[in-house]
């Protein structure tokens, strides 16, 4: 099994280790310290040793930020954990703040004291979230401390290692295109932002990049690395000795020059020195390398990540992959929905079986690479926390009369899925009915969306809460989510979100659809398929070429939750037609002994 569910943190982290850490920052004359849940490569999933922020804390969430002064502590999350937050993390220690609210810069400046020294690991906050921390330094009149060691590792005695997993050749059939051709795609995007150099710093982009594939980070394929790009497509690629072999500088090629990621500070000194002019990606460079390049005389050019979008608009061959993969996966998690419908109908089973259940299924695949993410595996109230991770201690049995929300995804070679379900264990109620029609009829109407180029997902964000609105309901997330091919399941610059975005969709971005509500304390609701953007093309009667989605995620929905009062004839025909779809596509992986339930799983209503 891919995943393990002993619990990753409790309640105790914050009073047995905070005194560890104001301990060492004493040492260092600090009177807070800044903690956020990144690691040095802005990782959303970070490797054991980068868990500072739940060493510290006992929050297991992916996203979030701390700061501990020496006699009082904050910590930030945003809607996704308010439950879990107050959960992990106790509350004899932490206030809590919403970072919706409150920028972890805003609290520093209302809540520190002028001349307090707050210290920050400048390799765990990119250049654009020093400068915000030195803006609320100069407001209140606080000193900021670039630290040269983390107190957090001098006071955290069995840290783990940093991960040294084997770096592999990512194969062009995969791929779609070789690296040498995505390296003079990226070094002429470098020359045209008047650079010499760009810095590149994120794992996603070093392994779209030199088409390579890793396991350093849990649940994504990803090298720990870092490069340097020229203009003519020549590059430095930075990884660890103990991650290469023989194999990979032949894949690499003539034009890479393959060396230790410890020589990448010498690297940038050197470059310095020579007066270079080196793109970075603000939101994603450690703030200590932007310093490395200014102190030795390089000029900064500030440069989105120069991978990011070309990694985002899928080619042909990875669009085809995905939805391959889909057809692969569909097939395995029906089979999941069929045994839920029947054996997870006792109320016996429990959250920690389904999940194993539903990874059986896929893993009876041979190209099954890892889950893409721990599945999310809530049954009755459990369902209510967004981003619920069981374990042995919190695990309940899926209880009759509940709802159970089950989110999950794979890692094949050729793309990466996302899904999520719902399902009634026993019979619903009438609300439940109701609140599960309303977050489908969200999820059609963005899947359904046209839309003219130039159109962000904050445009079209309101489309899926609609059905939700009318009736004085929302949930606390984005509605989409950028995802990878063969890479991280959450994946930028594009996103369905409320918050403002301007980054237009493009033909070939892969999306998640995943409307929802969650009631607290009692159940939740999420519908899931990934869709990608088309290329755009003329509406019979318009005067502008118009984009649309196409679902590739093919899995029955559950029709016993829907209210067909409540659906439009439109609405309708888009579940039918998407159940004729799943049905004519996978049915020929389904097993014959389950093919009538298969059958009346995806019947017209």
């Amino acid at each position: 099994m891919f995943q393990t569910f002993d619990p990753v943190s409790d309640r105790s982290f914050a009073g047995k280790h905070l005194p560890l850490l104001r301990a060492e920052m004493k040492k260092q004359k600090l009177d807070g310290f800044i903690i956020p849940h990144d690691d040095e490569y802005q990782n959303e999933y970070i490797p054991e040793y980068a868990e500072r922020l739940m060493w510290a804390t006992g929050f297991s969430g992916s996203a979030g930020s701390a700061v501990i002064m020496i006699d009082s502590a904050v910590i930030l999350t945003d809607g996704r954990y308010t439950l879990q937050v107050r959960q992990q993390a106790d509350s004899e220690y932490f206030d809590y703040v919403d970072v919706s609210e409150t920028s972890i810069s805003d609290w520093l400046g209302a809540n520190v004291s002028k001349d307090a020294h707050i210290g920050y690991d400048p390799m765990l906050h990119t250049m654009a979230g020093v400068e915000r921390l030195k803006m609320a330094a100069e407001k209140t009149g606080f000193n900021l401390i670039a630290v040269s060691k983390n107190p957090i590792d001098n006071a955290w005695g069995d840290q783990p290692d940093s991960p040294v997993a084997s770096v592999k050749p990512h194969d062009k059939v995969y791929a779609g295109k070789s690296a040498a051709e995505k390296r003079v795609e990226i070094g002429k995007l470098v020359a045209e932002a008047g650079a010499d150099y760009a810095l590149i710093t994120a794992p996603p982009s070093l392994a779209w990049l030199f088409n390579i594939r890793g396991q350093d980070v849990a649940r994504s394929p990803l090298p720990l690395g870092r490069a340097l790009v020229n203009t003519h497509g020549k590059a430095t690629l930075f990884l660890a000795p103990e991650k290469t072999d023989n194999e990979l500088p032949g894949h690499l090629g003539d034009d890479v020059d393959l060396r230790a990621e410890v020589d990448v500070e010498a690297a940038l000194t050197k470059l310095g020195q020579s007066g270079a002019k080196v793109a970075i990606d603000p939101a994603l460079a450690p703030s200590k390398y932007v310093s490395d390049l200014e102190d030795a005389g390089a000029e900064i050019i500030k440069l989105t990540d120069p991978c990011a979008l070309p990694r985002a608009t899928k080619n042909e061959t990875e669009i085809e992959g995905a939805r391959t993969a889909h057809i692969r996966d569909g097939s395995a998690v029906t089979q999941f929905l069929h045994w839920l419908d029947t054996e997870g109908q006792s109320g016996e089973i429990d959250e920690i079986t389904a999940a194993q259940k539903l990874e059986a299924f896929r893993a009876q695949s041979d190209l099954l690479r890892d889950l893409s993410f721990d599945t999310i595996s809530g049954a009755g109230s459990n369902g209510a926390i967004c981003h619920y991770r069981v374990s042995t201690e919190s695990n309940i049995k899926l209880d009759r009369g509940t709802l159970f929300l089950i989110d999950s995804g794979g890692q094949y070679p050729d793309g990466t899925t996302d899904i999520t379900r719902t399902v009634p264990i026993g019979k619903a109620t009438d609300e439940m009915c109701d609140r599960f029609t309303r977050v489908l009829k969200g999820h059609i109407a963005l899947a359904t969306m046209k839309f003219p180029a130039g159109t962000t997902g904050t445009q079209l964000d309101t489309v899926a809460r609609k059905p939700l609105w009318d009736v004085g309901l929302d949930y606390d997330h984005g509605t989409g989510h950028g995802v990878g091919s063969f890479l991280g399941v959450h994946e930028g610059p594009q996103r369905i979100a409320k918050a403002p975005s301007d980054q237009a969709l493009k033909p070939g971005m892969i999306i998640s659809n995943e409307p929802g509500f969650y009631k607290a304390g009692e159940f939740g609701i999420r519908i899931e398929n990934l869709i990608v953007v088309t290329k755009p093309k003329p509406v019979t009667g318009g005067e502008r070429e118009m984009m649309e989605f196409e679902t590739i995620t093919l899995a029955p929905i559950n029709l016993d939750l829907v209210k067909t009062d409540l659906l439009t004839t439109q609405e309708r025909e888009w579940l039918n037609d998407y159940h004729a779809r799943v049905r004519e596509t996978i049915s020929p992986l389904i097993p014959d002994d389950i093919k009538p339930w298969f059958e009346n799983a995806t019947r017209a209503i």
